[in-house]
C-alpha cells in the first residue's frame, strides 16, 4: 500500500529519508511530545514546592503558572496547525522545540513569580508550535490502515509522561528543587533536535500559505483567561463580587467576539466549517468536558495525598503512578481494536469506566491512609478509562477530517482539550487552594467528575468514528 507521503491530496510536508518504516520518525515527533506532556504532570507534583519557593505568592496566584501557559497553549496551537501544514511541519516542529528548551532554562532561573509565569508563556509557544507538527508528521508517515494504532500510540506517549511525571517530578523536586522540573526538558528536548534535523525532510505548499489571526488568538486567550481568573480569585478577599462577575463577562463577551470574528473574517484563527462535521462538533465538546474532569482528578491526587493522608511528596509521587501508568498499554489495545471497530465504544466505555473512578474516590477513601484498599482500585480505573478515551478522542476529531486538514483540526481538538484543563485548573484551586484540606473538601470535585465522564459518555454516542476507508 502507498503511503499518503506520495498521495497528491494527503502533500505531506514531511516523509522519512526512503525509510521502510516510519516508526523511526514516529519516536523523532513523539520525545518531543512527551517532553510537554511530562512538564505538565510534573508541575502538578511540583505546585507546593513552587508556591513555598515564592511565599509572597498565594495558591490563586501560582495557579497562573499552571494556567497562564495553559491559555496560550490552547490560543497558539491553533494557528500552528496551520503554520505547519502551510510553512512546513519540520520547520515548526524544530522552532517549537528549541523554544520549549530555552523558555525551560528560563523558567529554572526564575527569581520571581512574574519572571516564572512570563518564561511558562514562551514555553507555551513553543510547546504549541510543536506539538500539531508532531501530530501531522506521524499521520502523514503512515498509511490510512495504520493510523488509528499510530495515534493512538501517540496519545499513549503522553499517557507515559503522565505516568513518570508524578513520581519522577516529585522525586526531582523533592532531592534538588522546583526548578529541576524544568530543567530535566533539556537532555532529551536536544536529542529530539539532533535526530530531527537528520532525519526529518522539509517540503512546503507555497500556495497554502495564509496569515495568522492575531485578533482571533487575542480575543480567545483574554476569553479564556478571564473566565479562568474569574473562577480562580472568587474566594480571594482582594477582588469583590463585582468585580469577579465583570472580569467574568469580559471573558464571556471576548469569546462571543471571537466566535462572531472568526464568521466574517477572511481568515480566522478557527475554520468554523469544521464543525460543520457532526462528528467533530460532537468530539470537541466530549473533548472539552473530558479535559476539564481529567484535570481536577489529577491535580486533586497530589491535594490529596498530601493534605488529607499527609504523605510526603516523592510518596505521594509514586502512589498516584500505577494508573497513569496504565494508559499506554490500555491506548495500545484500544487503537488496534479501533482501527477495525471504530472510536466510539471505547470513547463510551471509557468515559463509563472514569466515571466509575470519580464514584469510587468520591464514596471510599477516608481521612486515614490505606492506600492498596481505598486508593489503588480507583487509580485502576481511572488508568483505563483515560487509556480509552484520551487517545481515542484525538484519533476520532481527524477521522473524518480531509487530509489538508489533519493539522489545524487536530491543533482545535486539542486546544479544546487546553481550555477544559485551564478550566479543571481554576475549579480545583478554588475548592482546594485553602490551607487545610479534610476529606469533605473533596466531595464537590468528585461529584463534578462523575458529572463530567457521564456527559462525555453521552456526547460520544452522537459521533460517527467507523474506520475510515483503506484508500483515504
Amino acid at each position: 500500500m502507498s503511503s499518503p507521503a506520495t498521495s497528491a491530496a494527503a502533500q505531506p510536508a514531511v516523509v522519512p529519508h526512503a525509510a521502510a518504516s516510519p516508526w523511526p520518525i514516529f519516536w523523532i515527533a513523539s520525545v518531543a511530545v512527551f517532553l510537554v506532556s511530562l512538564d505538565a504532570t510534573m508541575l502538578y507534583a511540583a505546585f507546593s514546592a513552587m508556591r513555598a519557593g515564592f511565599p509572597e505568592a498565594s495558591a490563586a496566584d501560582m495557579s497562573w503558572v499552571l494556567n497562564g501557559y495553559t491559555v496560550v497553549y490552547a490560543a497558539m496551537l491553533i494557528p500552528s496547525g496551520g503554520l505547519a501544514d502551510t510553512h512546513g511541519r519540520k520547520r515548526m516542529f524544530m522552532v517549537g522545540v528549541l523554544l520549549f528548551l530555552a523558555a525551560s532554562a528560563a523558567c529554572g532561573l526564575a527569581g520571581n513569580v512574574g519572571w516564572l509565569i512570563a518564561a511558562r508563556v514562551a514555553q507555551a509557544v513553543g510547546a504549541a508550535l510543536l506539538t500539531p507538527a508532531s501530530l501531522s508528521i506521524v499521520l502523514a508517515a503512515f498509511p490510512a490502515s495504520q493510523r488509528s494504532v499510530a495515534v493512538s500510540l501517540w496519545g499513549a506517549v503522553a499517557g507515559l509522561a503522565a505516568a513518570v511525571g508524578p513520581s519522577l517530578g516529585a522525586f526531582v523536586v523533592d532531592a534538588a528543587g522546583w526548578p529541576w522540573a524544568f530543567y530535566i526538558n533539556l537532555p532529551l528536548g536536544a536529542l529530539s533536535l539532533w535526530f530531527g534535523a537528520s532525519r526529518l525532510v522539509e517540503s512546503v505548499r507555497p500556495e497554502a500559505r495564509r496569515r495568522v489571526d492575531g485578533v482571533g488568538m487575542a480575543l480567545l486567550m483574554v476569553g479564556v483567561g478571564a473566565v479562568a481568573l474569574s473562577i480562580v480569585q472568587s474566594e480571594s478577599p482582594t477582588w469583590t463580587r463585582g468585580e469577579l462577575w465583570m472580569v467574568a463577562a469580559v471573558g464571556l463577551v471576548s469569546l462571543a467576539a471571537f466566535v462572531g470574528w472568526a464568521r466574517t473574517t477572511p481568515h480566522p484563527l478557527v475554520d468554523l466549517s469544521l464543525f460543520k462535521h457532526r462528528t467533530y462538533r460532537y468530539v470537541n465538546l466530549a473533548t472539552l468536558s473530558f479535559g476539564i474532569a481529567f484535570a481536577m482528578m489529577f491535580f486533586a491526587f497530589f491535594f490529596y495525598m498530601t493534605g488529607v493522608w499527609h504523605y510526603s511528596l516523592p510518596r505521594a509521587g509514586l502512589a498516584v503512578t500505577p494508573g497513569p501508568l496504565l494508559v499506554m498499554p490500555t491506548a495500545i489495545i484500544t487503537g488496534k481494536l479501533a482501527a477495525r471497530r471504530g472510536h466510539r465504544p471505547f470513547l463510551v466505555g471509557g468515559s463509563l469506566v472514569y466515571a466509575a473512578s470519580g464514584l469510587w474516590f468520591l464514596l471510599v477513601p477516608g481521612a486515614e491512609p490505606a492506600y492498596l484498599t481505598q486508593w489503588l482500585p480507583g487509580l485502576i480505573l481511572s488508568g483505563l478509562g483515560v487509556g480509552m478515551v484520551l487517545p481515542s478522542l484525538a484519533g476520532a476529531a481527524v477521522n473524518r477530517l480531509p487530509p489538508q486538514h489533519y493539522a489545524v483540526g487536530s491543533a482545535v481538538n486539542q486546544a479544546t482539550r487546553q481550555i477544559g484543563a485551564v478550566l479543571g485548573v481554576a475549579l480545583t484551586v478554588l475548592l482546594l487552594g485553602k490551607g487545610t484540606l479534610s476529606h469533605a473538601d473533596f466531595d464537590p470535585l468528585y461529584i463534578g467528575h462523575v458529572g463530567l465522564a457521564l456527559l462525555t459518555a453521552l456526547l460520544c454516542l452522537a459521533v460517527d468514528t467507523r474506520p475510515r476507508p483503506a484508500h483515504a
